[in-house]
């Protein structure tokens, strides 16, 4: 009796850390919204983050379905916060194009967790999430912004050039951070080759 009270003590003791964890994702993700710039001058609204780095962290950490819960709920927080001025139209768009990344990219590498399925993984996920934003800006912007369908026709060069850049870079970013967040694995009591499949 002694001993399975102390197990489920541990266990409850994990899920805690474990959203513990989490939420200092989201409050990672929230501070580096803070960081934006445009990268097309024609269309300066437009403007890349490295918000998604820590989500992707916590994709591939806790896997799939919680990379989606932090996706949605740092999109929430942003979107009353620091990013309130894109209102419910930016935290839609925030889901939709992150949560794809995430899906897609966490998926993929739980499948086998090494260097090669998380390449793999990241790259599928920034092309899944470029993919998705077309029909997205498409069937989203014009109801928010009232614009016609065709403006978005216009811009679609730059939409595309703009998710494909923006995923890359994120996705190149997180992977060049895992030796940084090995402690972060370490920390929270997980074996970092189990849970990651490779040591760094």
């Amino acid at each position: 009796m002694q001993k399975q009270t102390n197990e489920a003590i541990a266990v409850n003791r994990q899920k805690t850390m474990k959203l513990a964890k989490m939420g200092m994702l989201v409050a990672i993700s929230i501070l580096l919204v803070n960081i934006h710039f445009p990268i097309f001058g024609p269309v300066a609204f437009l403007e890349y983050d490295p918000a998604d780095i820590p989500i992707l962290i916590g994709g591939f950490a806790f896997g799939p379905l919680a990379g989606v819960c932090i996706t949605i709920v740092t999109a929430i927080l942003q979107g009353l916060t620091v990013s309130a001025q894109s209102g419910l139209y930016g935290i839609l768009m925030h889901i939709v194009a992150t949560s794809t990344l995430v899906l897609v990219s966490s998926t993929i590498y739980k499948m086998k967790k090494n260097r090669k399925m998380a390449v793999l993984g990241l790259l599928c996920g920034t092309l899944a999430m470029t993919a998705i934003m077309i029909p997205a800006n498409y069937l989203i912007t014009p109801y928010f912004m009232n614009v016609p369908k065709q403006a978005i026709t216009g811009i679609l060069p730059f939409i595309v050039g703009f998710n494909l850049i923006k995923a890359g870079v994120n996705s190149v970013s997180r992977l060049s951070c895992i030796k940084k967040y090995r402690s972060f694995c370490i920390s929270f009591n997980l074996s970092y080759e189990t849970e990651y499949g490779y040591r760094l």
